[in-house]
């Protein structure tokens, strides 16, 4: 094709998704985010958030999360994360963002319909356990089987609203990890701290077009399952950008 006057060859039909996770906004860290989202609708169909939104978890942080990305365009998804659990009031948080039209999930999923096909997120915090060869077992002292449980049973939850979707596209949006690969510049000690093995299964056993995640501060942006889906952390920390946006086009590559 030969171009002049300006004009550009189409883009080829895709979703374009832009994510970000661990803004950890409150009274000292407020519009960090809202003025690069003035122009969204131009680069971006959906804004996915990877949890941490918040510095301690309370209702008055929350607010401020949802100044900064309520009526920007295009819908917001997220998960919440550990920060936003820390003054158990994730409750009333996910209530406050519902109310400002952000779908927060939990084991649950959405079915957006969008310019150039339909997108469905489902989502879960998820937790540790660690990846396979260096994890945590389902054996021993209570406490210890709890953990693992509770890990086991957000990915259950994960799978179950991943197969619920019925699109062209799905991704699997969590805070922690599923992969070891996006952990890479992390102390080796905390990766167990950092993600599960029973994400990426999930991811797997539904078959997503992309899964995404945050919580692993230092470290990289690029993985993929064990069955070669890719996995982006989105962390802002590791991105060092507002956003990223990652394409899925209907030959199901990633850009």
């Amino acid at each position: 094709m030969i171009l002049d006057r300006g004009d550009r060859p189409p883009r080829p039909p895709c979703i374009r998704i832009a994510a970000v996770g661990d803004v950890h906004l409150g009274p000292d860290v407020r519009n960090r985010i809202r003025p690069h989202l003035e122009r969204i609708t131009d680069c971006a169909d959906v804004l996915l958030l990877a949890g941490d939104l918040t510095q301690h978890g309370t209702v008055a942080e929350a607010e401020i999360v949802a100044a900064e990305f309520s009526d920007i365009g295009v819908p917001v998804v997220t998960v919440l994360g550990n920060h936003d659990f820390q003054c158990g009031e994730q409750e009333d948080i996910t209530e406050l963002l519902t109310s400002f039209g952000i779908n927060v999930l939990e084991g649950s999923g959405v079915s957006l319909s969008l310019a150039d096909g339909t997108l469905g997120v489902a989502g879960s915090k998820g937790f540790g356990g660690g990846f396979p060869g260096r994890c945590a077992s389902e054996f021993g002292e209570p406490e210890m089987k709890e953990f693992v449980r509770y890990s086991r049973h957000l990915a259950e939850g994960l799978a179950g609203a991943l197969d619920d979707l019925d699109t062209d596209f799905r991704v699997a949006l969590t805070h922690y990890s599923p992969v070891a690969d996006t952990l890479a510049g992390e102390p080796p000690e905390i990766y167990p701290f950092l993600g599960s093995y029973f994400l990426a299964e999930a991811a797997d056993g539904a078959g997503v077009d992309l899964a995404i995640h945050g919580h692993a501060h230092a470290g990289t942006e690029c993985g993929t399952t064990p069955a070669g889906i890719p996995v982006r952390n989105v962390a802002l920390p590791v991105l060092r950008r507002a956003f990223a946006v990652y394409c899925l086009e209907h030959s199901k590559e990633l850009a």
